[in-house]
């Protein structure tokens, strides 16, 4: 199904919030537009957990690209790819932002960091990031790339998550928005949204920003609205963490019964798997096609 960038610079142009989902896979994805959510976070961290990869630069471009081509088959909403430190230097992201504007990305997620990366909240992480200059190159690449004028390119600022302070991803953010990002992600990894919330309040750039309250679950999409300069919420890792914490929980109960007689009255049905695959399309195209 054909994405619409339009569909997600509208959403940021209003007063509302983009609340946008992780999704790992084309069935999660689909979930992700059930339950309501204004789009679809292409997750590398999700999609190097499904491959049972650390997030450190090992899923490669191909199939990541891969991924969002079979996600955007099977949703309409929006899709925000994050293409972590866009597979290379300023060269190989001009390559990277036509395969997924291609694709069916509605935009991208740079992040300054050096290549590979070390994924933001594990504890003692190797956070080291570009130079702002060879970051703006990045940037200026990505947006001289795009042929969709509503695709966005969205700079990802680690200098918080890297311990340089508020000053510092200040200053980058600044660079990167001059660099023509679209909008700002800023990172965190304090427990609490002090810190971004501090941030939030001393930018006073020209595009509006995105964030990732993972690690501080006290930022509601209320609180967030309330800043006013946040134009989309990210929630970055969800769906992978569901995955894991239902199937632990079904497959130690299996085996502590001897059997599926009790979790099958708590897991859905069949049924509803078939629901999801469309079998009923499948069915009605038998009846009609098949001689």
């Amino acid at each position: 199904m054909k994405q619409n960038s339009k569909n997600l610079r509208e959403i940021i142009a209003a007063d509302g919030l983009a609340r946008i989902m992780a999704a790992h896979n084309p069935l999660s994805a689909m979930l992700v537009e059930e339950a309501g959510f204004d789009g679809i976070w292409a997750s590398g961290f999700e999609l190097s957990a499904a491959c049972g990869l650390p997030d450190v630069s090992l899923v490669s471009m191909a199939e990541h690209l891969a991924t969002l081509r079979a996600i955007a088959q099977r949703t309409t909403l929006p899709i925000v790819a994050d293409v972590d430190t866009g597979y290379g230097n300023a060269i190989n992201v001009l390559h990277t932002i036509e395969q997924y504007e291609d694709a069916g990305a509605a935009a991208v997620v740079i992040e300054d960091k050096t290549f590979p990366k070390v994924t933001s909240l594990v504890a003692g992480g190797r956070q080291e990031l570009l130079r702002v200059e060879e970051f703006q190159g990045k940037l200026e690449a990505a947006a001289h790339a795009r042929k969709d004028p509503n695709f966005m390119i969205i700079a990802r600022d680690e200098a918080l998550i890297a311990g340089l302070g508020e000053r510092v991803a200040l200053e980058r953010a600044a660079r990167y928005a001059e660099a023509g990002a679209d909008m700002i992600l800023i990172h965190s990894k304090q427990q609490t949204p002090d810190e971004i919330e501090s941030f939030i309040n001393a930018w006073n750039g020209s595009v509006p920003l995105v964030i990732v309250p993972t690690a501080y679950p006290q930022m509601t999409e209320a609180r967030a609205l309330a800043l006013k300069k946040v134009k989309i919420l990210i929630y970055g890792n969800h769906a992978i963490r569901a995955s894991v914490t239902a199937m632990q929980k079904v497959f130690a109960q299996i085996i502590a019964d001897g059997g599926i007689h009790r979790v099958d009255q708590d897991i859905v049905p069949v049924s509803e798997i078939f629901r999801l695959q469309k079998m009923d399309e499948v069915k009605a195209n038998e009846k009609r096609f098949l001689r």
